[in-house]
């Protein structure tokens, strides 16, 4: 019986896991999907995001920001956020990850 409550603990906690993965993805999906939008909107009037000297920059900080898990936030991941904030709106309520995973795709 004790077994069988473990293994049933264990189960949930893995299906917990995985539907908090997919969710990651998702919105992951959906911020990139929003930034190319932008990105092919732009192109042709103003500057591209995925050109952006600010977002060219952050590359590496960004890698360092996904790679650490968060632990390490460089000043130019810190200014591509707020540029990615104030240029696409599906952005300003994602997350930090979720930015840089965006930024690491671009």
């Amino acid at each position: 019986m004790r077994n069988s409550l473990i293994a049933a603990a264990l189960g949930l906690a893995l299906c917990a896991g995985v539907a908090q993965a997919h969710t990651l993805v998702a919105t992951s999906n959906i911020i990139v999907r929003a930034i190319d939008r932008t990105i092919d909107f732009t192109s042709d009037t103003t500057t591209s995001i995925r050109d952006s000297k600010v977002i060219v920059e952050a590359r590496d900080d960004a890698a360092s920001f996904v790679g650490s898990q968060g632990e390490i936030r460089g000043a130019q991941l810190e200014a591509a956020f707020d540029t990615l904030r104030t240029r696409v709106p599906e952005a300003r309520d994602a997350s930090d990850q979720t930015l840089a995973e965006a930024i690491l795709a671009l």
